[in-house]
């Protein structure tokens, strides 16, 4: 017989497997349940890229694209860059189109990272950071962001966790769960805390278009000295409601993006050829399905934002993305809990807190990616759970 445990190694065994995945798979066991787990745009992609698509493959274009994507899509990204974050990219040297922002951020930590580095990691926020920081053989260093700072990452946070072994520092604004959002100045504090050191920054801007009351998004590499020094990580699937179609994109300086390419031509090739072509025109005709969905989610989050308040769980109101963070803690259940409990009780599956980091626990995440009727329905089924937990 074989023996697994001495051939899979105890890095990879010990990673537990995503908090996120877990509840959508409960879910998906148990018939009737609203599931509001997954940050997936309940949007069809907009017909113009749907339509190129098939276009695309009427025409029997499906053959391999160039591994860092198709020049036209790459040029299509650096315009969009340069009018969105008011920063000019080479498209040649230093832009790669990747399999989802998921890839980017691999290969960024793959490409910088060796045993013992260490790599900051501002939480509650994605669950992907941290394990792929520890197969590298890095130690993911968390800094705990609270309510009372809008969840967002403080220079003085930052300064204390800062080492001589400090690599990265990964930058999740907007944020996913919290929905926090860094301004202009939050940003410049950070800036600062980093000048004249080789930190590199991963700014995983995914969810960048997604701001709301009035304020648009700052990216990091708008600040003096950042551009250099910043791994910039975005992407069609939030955005542009493309999540199936597994595209992402990844700008930075060429020394960088030079060694993530040769890691991305070894594991990957190239990214989808059919989605390619689909969002070139996504990025150029389909800003007016943009800003109805952006609009849409705004009234969702003013919604789900009000509906808990007034159930009497404490909810900070996001800024960003498509979640919200309601805080649990009043009624004495972990996260974790709180979940399993509701999940079974009343077929409404969100995720524990805790799936993104420690300091996660108190809270859940709840994605209203989804339509007014689901979110309503859910929303009166918690407040019936949290009436018969007083009971």
């Amino acid at each position: 017989m074989i023996d697994y445990e001495k051939i899979i190694p105890k890095k990879i065994s010990d990673i537990q497997p995503s908090g996120i995945r877990k509840f959508f798979d409960i879910a998906q066991r148990i018939e009737g349940v609203i599931s509001l787990s997954v940050g997936e745009p309940d949007f069809k992609t907009p017909w113009a890229a749907r339509k190129e698509a098939i276009n695309i493959l009427e025409k029997g274009k499906t053959a391999y694209t160039a591994n860092r994507g198709l020049i036209e899509l790459r040029r299509t990204v650096c315009r969009y860059l340069k009018n969105f974050i008011r920063t000019d990219y080479d498209p040649e040297s230093e832009v790669i189109i990747t399999v989802g922002g998921s890839e980017a951020i691999d290969l960024a930590v793959r490409a910088i990272i060796e045993p013992g580095d260490e790599v900051l990691v501002p939480e509650p926020s994605f669950v992907c950071y941290s394990p792929i920081v520890n197969m590298m053989g890095g130690t993911a260093v968390p800094i705990v962001t609270r309510a009372e700072d809008k969840f967002r990452l403080t220079a003085k946070a930052l300064k204390e966790k800062i080492t001589d072994r400090t690599k990265i520092l990964i930058l999740p604004y907007p944020n996913n769960p919290t929905g926090a959002v860094m301004r202009r100045e939050d940003l410049e504090a950070v800036a600062e805390v980093l000048r004249g050191t080789n930190i590199v920054v991963l700014s995983d801007e995914i969810y960048a278009e997604m701001t709301y009351n009035g304020e648009k998004h700052v990216s990091i590499v708008e600040m003096d000295g950042m551009r250099e020094r910043t791994i910039l990580i975005n992407g069609f699937s939030k955005t542009f409601a493309m999540t199936g179609w597994r595209l992402g994109f990844t700008a930075g300086p060429e020394p960088i993006i030079k060694q993530m390419l040769k890691l991305h031509q070894y594991c990957i090739m190239s990214s989808p050829t059919v989605s390619q072509y689909a969002a070139i025109v996504a990025m150029e005709k389909c800003r007016d399905d943009v800003e109805r969905m952006i609009s849409e989610y705004d009234m969702r989050r003013r919604l789900c934002v009000k509906g808990f308040n007034d159930m009497g769980l404490d909810c900070f109101e996001p800024e960003g993305a498509f979640y919200v963070f309601p805080c649990i803690k009043s009624t004495g259940l972990s996260s974790a809990e709180f979940c399993e409990r509701l999940v079974k009780e009343k077929k409404v599956a969100v995720v524990p807190g805790s799936a993104f980091g420690e300091s996660g626990e108190g809270y859940v995440r709840v994605s209203y990616a989804y339509s007014v009727s689901h979110l309503t329905t859910a929303l009166a089924r918690i407040r019936e759970f949290l009436e018969e937990l007083k009971k």
